[in-house]
């Protein structure tokens, strides 16, 4: 007998089941656990029949083939043996490319799942949201970046006007170094001497080949750019409103002198 209950970090199963996949996903969503499978959901060990091997090459496929992001180097299937009986122990880490989900289904709450208590739930909309931000955040925040001299006098500028104060730990509370004390490419992004090209495009119709027009917004800080771009939309939907009001009041004269 295995001396545990089914809980947060623990799931115990008699055999191989269609769901393996959201049991795995749900530990990596959260903070990991253990599946038992030839155990029943008193922690009774039944032990498993057949090929054990050929399962544990299954699970191990299964859990790399349909679970994304990938799952390597998360888990491990082990082959456990008490009283003659052999079961498997799955052993799932805590994820750090959070929301996971099925292949083939998206980030959406029929994909996503995450363990509470002893229970598989269905992620909503918000916090597969909230954890993909997250994700994004952390993986910008480990890469390097690929300049070391850089500037932030627009970003300063930002946040001064926004009221806040700059001091000496501005950068380090915005979380702009990696873990090693070096700019990380958030901070790079953010800088005011990037070399990240952000295109923008105007076509006459529907079709690429119809360019009107394409200008570079970017080599700035991503303030600047976001900046830049907006204001540029506001003037194009000013420049519709302004052709689109012209035309109504053509169509009005023309209807008075009939």
């Amino acid at each position: 007998m295995i001396n545990k209950f089914e809980d947060q970090r623990n799931e115990f199963k008699i055999k191989l089941t269609d769901n393996l996949e959201k049991v795995v996903i749900s530990f990596l969503n959260a903070d990991g656990g253990n599946i038992f499978i030839g155990v029943d959901d008193k922690g009774n060990i039944l032990g498993l029949k057949g090929n054990i091997d050929y399962l544990q090459r299954t699970i191990k496929d299964r859990i790399k083939d349909n679970i994304r992001p990938s799952t390597m180097g998360l888990f491990d299937v082990a082959v456990l043996e008490e009283n003659n009986k052999k079961y498997l122990k799955i052993i799932v880490a805590k994820g750090y490319e959070k929301p996971y989900y099925l292949k083939g289904m998206g980030m959406s709450p029929d994909s996503c799942f995450i363990r509470v208590g002893s229970s598989i739930e269905s992620m909503n909309e918000e916090n597969i949201l909230n954890l993909f931000s997250k994700r994004v955040r952390n993986s910008l925040k480990n890469i390097k970046s690929p300049l070391k001299d850089l500037e932030f006098k627009t970003l300063k500028i930002y946040y001064e006007e926004k009221g806040h104060e700059i001091n000496d730990n501005f950068l380090k509370k915005l979380d702009l170094y990696t873990d090693n004390k070096e700019y990380n490419y958030i901070a790079y992004l953010l800088s005011d001497n990037n070399h990240v090209s952000v295109q923008f495009a105007k076509y006459s119709g529907t079709d690429v080949y119809d360019l009107i027009e394409n200008e570079d917004y970017g080599f700035k800080s991503l303030i600047k750019i976001t900046d830049n771009i907006l204001n540029k939309i506001m003037l194009e939907n000013k420049t519709i409103l302004n052709s689109a009001e012209q035309e109504e009041k053509k169509s009005k004269c023309m209807i008075t002198m009939l």
